[in-house]
């Protein structure tokens, strides 16, 4: 009789965990959006595909209501020395998804120098 009633519990315990599984929503949109982190690894790479030049760091980030917004420092000219390779600032959109919906070059500037004009960020 014991091995009846633990099969019940058994079965009655897996029907509770059903009942709960199909109650619990299956397309949340939170868990669809990537990570921040996956979101810049996906700017850069899909900036520098587009452009053909490297990506060297992000200088802005933040998510908005469409998706995220990024300001990429890319290498467009390099020379020697170093200090004088030409840079650029890309303004890149991308959408909640992370994929890119659009990029535009803000700025030029040679690496050695700052810019006065500028505090940072956008």
């Amino acid at each position: 009789m014991s091995n009846t009633r633990n099969t019940q519990e058994s079965q009655d315990s897996q029907k509770s965990r059903a009942s709960e599984n199909s109650r619990k929503p299956t397309d949340n949109a939170a868990d669809d959006r990537p990570s921040p982190m996956e979101v810049l690894r996906q700017a850069r790479g899909q900036l520098a595909e587009l452009t053909g030049m490297t990506a060297e760091s992000v200088s802005s980030f933040e998510q908005t209501d469409q998706g995220w917004a990024l300001e990429v420092e890319v290498l467009e000219l390099e020379r020697v020395p170093d200090t004088m390779s030409l840079m650029a600032s890309y303004q890149v959109e991308l959408d909640a998804q992370g994929q890119l919906t659009g990029y535009r070059r803000v700025r030029r500037y040679e690496r050695g120098r700052s810019d006065p004009r500028r505090t940072g960020g956008r």
